[in-house]
């Protein structure tokens, strides 16, 4: 059964997720740490508990989810997992960066693309991929049936969605991933987000304002 570890990181208070199972491998979700010692508490942690990252993935690939991707791709020889729709999104993250104040290094090695209903396997562990497109043109979700979970990136928060006003993102896009993807999910499926605390999906069908 796969453990979650998250953090909270960078001025933009992003949830950085790590999963890991009982062999001590792991995936690192959307590492969003952007100031070193961030980056010594993540690899810190790995280290700590012996752990060997298996693979790197983004949910999506807005700035504050992509932070820590050059960093953790070289310190452990991982290649970024990536919706193909994410590219140019990644692509223009440091330009972001700039208009936020906030400057960093981009990823810059191979990808491995993401395929919608394609299964990822950790050890006798697997998540699936659910694309889950409006926030941005290529973003995903992985959903652990085994473990009851979801991690939902920025589609689904808290009482909340996420917002559409970035370049290539589209508000009805996001509410049909959300019903057709998100919501058929089993009620009890807990929803870690990119931001925020964690809900589940019955509570968020019942008092998600957005999805009324």
């Amino acid at each position: 059964m796969l453990k979650i570890k998250s953090f909270e990181f960078s001025p933009i208070n992003e949830n950085t997720y790590i999963l890991y199972n009982e062999h001590n491998d792991c995936i690192i979700i959307d590492p969003g740490c952007y100031f070193d010692d961030e980056k010594d508490e993540l690899a810190g942690f790995i280290s700590k508990m012996e752990l060997t990252p298996k693979m790197l993935l983004n949910t999506h690939c807005h700035l504050d989810h992509v932070f820590g991707n050059k960093f953790l791709s070289e310190k452990f020889k991982l290649t970024l997992h990536i919706h193909e729709n994410e590219k140019p999104v990644l692509a223009f993250a440091p330009a972001s960066g700039l208009m936020y104040n906030m400057p960093f290094d981009n990823y810059n090695g191979d990808f491995i693309f993401l395929d919608d209903n394609q299964v990822i396997k950790l050890g006798e562990d697997e998540l699936k991929v659910l694309l889950t497109p409006g926030h941005s043109p290529g973003s995903v979700s992985f959903y652990s049936e085994k473990g009851k979970f979801v991690i939902s990136g920025d589609a689904l928060f808290n009482r909340s969605i996420g917002r559409t006003d970035l370049p290539l993102g589209d508000h009805e896009t996001l509410l049909k991933s959300i019903r057709d993807r998100l919501f058929t999910l089993p009620d009890d499926t807990i929803v870690y987000s990119g931001h925020g605390m964690p809900t589940n999906i019955g509570e968020e069908k019942k008092y998600n304002p957005f999805l009324a």
